[in-house]
C-alpha cells in the first residue's frame, strides 16, 4: 500500500469484498429475481468514503465529478436518487466496514479512551422542527462548548488517542451523557470484556458515584476534571492535554468531514451519513497505519 487517495479506496472495496463474501447477510436486502445493481455493494463503500473524504455534501454534485475523474475507479455510477437509496439501505455495511478497518490498526488496542459528544444540528427554523421527520428524536439542547441552543441530535463517540472511533451513537439533544456511554459498553460487552483495566477520560459531565462504580465494575478506570466544590481528584492536571483530543476529532468531523452539513432528512438518511464519517475517518486512520504515516488521523495526507 502506498499513500494515495486511489489506492485507499482501492484497498477499501478488496476489504469489503472479502467482507461480504464471509458475510453475506450483511449486504442490504433485495429481491432474488430482478435486475442486478451495476455498482456493486463493495464499490458502494469505496465511493461513500471518497465523498465525504473529498468534503462533497450534495450526492448530485459528487456523482458529476466521479463520472468525471474516477471513471478508472468506478465503472458506473448511479443517479442522484438511486444513490441516495442505495447509501441509506448501506448503513449496516458502512458501519461493520468501519468496524473491520478499525480492528485492522495498531491503534486498536490503545489502554485509553476518550468520550465526549458533539451537537448534530437537524435544523434551524420552526417549520422545520414541526415538518422535520426527525421530529420526535431530535430535540432542543444546550451546547456549553459553543454557548448555543440547537435543535437535532448528539454525536456520542468513543475513541481512542489517535482519534479512532471504537463506538458511537447518536441521541436526542437532551440525553445523558452517562446513560448513552454505559449503553454503548452493555451494546458491546466484548470491547471491555477483552481489555481489562481500561483507562476512560472524560469531562466534567461523567460524573457520579453509582456512574463510576458501574464502570469500575466493568473494569474501567475513569478520569475526569474535579467538578466545582468537589475534593481534587488524583492525577486531574496530567490527563487534560490527553483531554484536548477528543475536541481534535470532532472538529475533524465538523471542520474537514462537514458533519454540520451532512443534508440528512430522514433518521435513515442521518445514520447513513454520519456513519459514512465514520468510515472516512477510520479509513484514513487505518490507511496511514499500514503505510507508516507519522500522524494518524492526517486526512491530508
Amino acid at each position: 500500500m502506498t499513500n494515495n487517495l486511489d489506492n485507499l479506496a482501492t484497498a477499501l472495496y478488496v476489504t469489503t469484498d472479502d467482507l461480504l463474501k464471509e458475510r453475506p447477510d450483511l449486504a442490504p436486502w433485495r429481491p432474488t429475481v430482478g435486475i442486478a445493481p451495476q455498482l456493486t455493494d463493495a464499490e458502494l463503500v469505496p465511493l461513500a468514503m471518497m465523498q465525504a473524504m473529498l468534503g462533497f455534501t450534495s450526492e448530485a454534485r459528487w456523482l458529476r465529478r466521479s463520472r468525471a475523474r474516477l471513471r478508472h475507479l468506478f465503472q458506473y455510477r448511479p443517479q442522484q436518487p438511486g444513490y441516495n437509496k442505495r447509501l441509506r439501505k448501506a448503513a449496516e455495511l458502512l458501519r461493520q466496514a468501519t468496524r473491520i478497518l478499525a480492528t485492522s490498526t495498531s491503534a486498536w488496542t490503545d489502554a485509553v479512551w476518550n468520550v465526549d459528544s458533539t451537537p448534530v444540528e437537524c435544523g434551524r427554523s420552526r417549520e422545520t422542527v414541526k415538518r422535520s421527520d426527525l421530529a420526535g428524536w431530535a430535540e432542543y439542547g444546550y451546547c456549553a462548548s459553543h454557548s448555543r441552543f440547537f435543535w437535532g441530535l448528539r454525536l456520542h463517540l468513543v475513541c481512542t488517542l489517535q482519534g479512532l472511533p471504537v463506538a458511537f451513537a447518536l441521541i436526542g439533544a437532551k440525553a445523558d451523557e452517562r446513560e448513552t456511554l454505559l449503553d454503548l459498553l452493555a451494546a458491546e460487552p466484548h470491547l471491555v470484556a477483552a481489555r481489562p483495566g481500561q483507562t476512560l477520560i472524560g469531562d466534567k459531565n461523567y460524573f457520579g458515584r453509582d456512574f463510576e462504580h458501574e464502570l469500575a465494575q466493568r473494569g474501567i478506570q475513569l478520569l475526569r476534571p474535579t467538578r466545582k466544590g468537589a475534593r481534587q481528584r488524583p492525577g486531574g492536571s496530567l490527563f487534560k492535554p490527553l483531554r484536548q483530543v477528543i475536541e481534535s476529532v470532532n472538529e475533524t468531523f465538523k471542520g474537514q468531514l462537514n458533519l454540520e452539513d451532512y443534508r440528512g432528512r430522514t433518521p435513515r438518511g442521518v445514520i447513513a451519513r454520519v456513519t459514512q464519517r465514520m468510515l472516512a475517518l477510520t479509513a484514513a486512520i487505518w490507511h496511514n497505519d499500514h503505510t507508516g504515516q507519522a500522524t494518524l488521523r492526517s486526512l491530508t495526507s
